[in-house]
Parts: structure tokens; C-alpha cells; sequence
């Protein structure tokens, strides 16, 4: 199985229109099963923005697209466009061995994330029904704070009580947007994936636009990172090879 993760599109006026032509044709050509956007699709939450992303999504050719919004999705009440042209399933089992759920962080005129004890008991209860299979839960906002992209106080607010529900429950891969930097953190049996910015021209640490490839096979994972029209890495690569500019 192939999934992919795109965050942060930002259409609107981050948007770059022929870095998306480009991801279109590379994501195509992988033929993938699932494509996850994990928030921000648009910049301000504008119903012109939502139509044109909506419109724009079509140009990929995929089973399921799953969508989860981001700050910026909720914008000027944008939250309450999001579902009229994103509509989606929190549970998505994918195949027998794999199935997805995804958590809304995004509040209202916030920009820092938050679960809340509610979405985390259900979080909880929904995750420990599926013992055999693969677990991933996708969400906007970053769970654990990433270098080179400042501030750490827009992450998880009650981040701590996910992680301790995260662990609890056997969850196998976390994916995250919002920060525009990919990463990744392994705590043994978990990965928490980080995707840069797609299309955003606002991009971070690696300065070009990137999404993640995810296979899956026998039960395993394996996470690529690609930038959209260069070279493809294991996402691990980053972390092993990581140095703050400015380094001799």
C-alpha cells in the first residue's frame, strides 16, 4: 500500500501554482492509494480558496483523499466551509491490515493546536479496537516541537495526554503538518512524521517544497521523503545527517 501525506498547500496567496503541477504529475505516477492532506489547505479560509482547491484536487488520480483542516482552514469562519467541501470519515480502515484516523486540532481564531479530553477518550476507545492493524493517526498541528522553525508554542497544547494515549494504544505512525518543516521523531516502535510544505512558498529548514511517501507492507513502514521535483530520501536521512547552517 502507498499513501501519501501532502500538508500546508496554503491556496491563496502562499500558493504556488506550478509547484503544484509538478506534484500532481509525481504523485500520479506513483499511483497511490490514499492520499492524506494533513490541514491548510488554503491560506485564509476563503470560500473562493475553497473552491479552488477543491477543483484543483481533482487533478489526482487516487482512491481516497482524506483531508483534515489546519489553522488557517479556519479563518475568517472558514470552519465552517470546511466540511461542506471536505467531507470525511475520522476512521478509515484502509485494507485489513491498515487503518487511519485522524483528529481535528484546529480551534477558531487560534493558531496553536489542541486535542481536548473529549477527542482524547474517544481517541483512546477507537484505537484500542483495532489490536492487529496497522495504526496511523494524522492530524494538523506538530505533536513534538521540531527544530528550526522557532517558537514551540504553537504545538499540542494538552500534547503530553495524546502521547500518553498514543503509547498506550500501540499507534504505529503519527503524521503532522503545520510547522512546514519535515521531520521525524522514532520512539521505538513509534514514528512521528512531520511534512514540509507542499506548495507553500513559506517553506523551512530544507527551504523546498516536500510530502512524504508511505508504504506499507508485511506490516511494516517506511517513510520517504520527496521534494516535489527532485530527489527521494528515507525521512530518517534528515535526522542522521542533520546540521544547523552555519556549521563547519
Amino acid at each position: 500500500m502507498i499513501l501519501i501525506q501532502l500538508s500546508d498547500l496554503h491556496v491563496g496567496s502562499q500558493f504556488q501554482p506550478e509547484v503544484f503541477e509538478t506534484l500532481v504529475k509525481e504523485v500520479n505516477s506513483l499511483n497511490p492509494d490514499v492520499i492524506v492532506i494533513t490541514g491548510d489547505l488554503t491560506n485564509e479560509g476563503l470560500m473562493k480558496e475553497y473552491e479552488k482547491c477543491k477543483s484543483l484536487l481533482t487533478k489526482f488520480n487516487t482512491k481516497k483523499i482524506l483531508s483534515i483542516s489546519g489553522n488557517h482552514d479556519y479563518r475568517n469562519t472558514g470552519y465552517l466551509l470546511f466540511k461542506k467541501y471536505f467531507p470525511f470519515e475520522s476512521v478509515n480502515e484502509l485494507d485489513d491490515d491498515v487503518v487511519l484516523v485522524t483528529i481535528g486540532t484546529a480551534r477558531p481564531d487560534r493558531n496553536e493546536g489542541e486535542v481536548g479530553y473529549r477527542q482524547n477518550l474517544w481517541l483512546e476507545r477507537t484505537m484500542k479496537k483495532y489490536k492487529d492493524k496497522v495504526k496511523i493517526l494524522a492530524m494538523h498541528h506538530h505533536l513534538v516541537a521540531i527544530p528550526d522553525t522557532g517558537s514551540d508554542q504553537l504545538t499540542v497544547i494538552d500534547a503530553g495526554d495524546v502521547l500518553r494515549t498514543i503509547l498506550d494504544t500501540g499507534v504505529d505512525l503519527v503524521l503532522c503538518g503545520h510547522k512546514h518543516r519535515p521531520w521525524v521523531w522514532n520512539f521505538g516502535k513509534l514514528m512521528v512524521v512531520n511534512a514540509g510544505a507542499a506548495t507553500s512558498e513559506r517553506v523551512r529548514g530544507m527551504f523546498e517544497n516536500t510530502y512524504n511517501i508511505i508504504t506499507i507492507s508485511d506490516k511494516k513502514v517506511q517513510v520517504d521523503l520527496k521534494i516535489v521535483g527532485g530527489k527521494r530520501e528515507p525521512i530518517d536521512d534528515i535526522v542522521n545527517n542533520y546540521h544547523q547552517f552555519g556549521d563547519d
